[in-house]
């Protein structure tokens, strides 16, 4: 699988992901969160308002079994981390 990242670094969001689960076949916008220093990976959803104007959400894309998941959630957290030894972040500051 090849993965390739861009960097966000908006609030808690470190990068977005593309990857290329099959020759020609991309997923978009898998999100690279750092929530209390710890990298978590989120898969695309979709949601929608229901009758009852009640907001649902749908993953884009299911696993078999949770070991599946996990398993693609490693990947992607290795691949990031050899990205970002590559790509340091870059902070900007305002003087006020």
């Amino acid at each position: 699988m090849n993965i390739h990242f861009r960097d966000v670094q908006t609030g808690s969001v470190e990068a977005r992901a593309i990857l290329e689960i099959a020759d020609g076949v991309f997923l978009n916008e898998v999100t690279i969160l750092n929530l209390d220093g710890e990298i978590v990976v989120e898969f695309p959803m979709k949601s929608f308002v229901g009758k009852s104007k009640r907001t649902h959400y749908i993953e884009i894309i299911t696993f078999e079994d949770n070991d599946k998941r996990t398993l693609w959630e490693l990947e992607i957290k290795n691949a990031y981390r050899e990205w970002r030894k590559t790509n340091k972040k870059v902070l900007i500051y305002e003087d006020n």
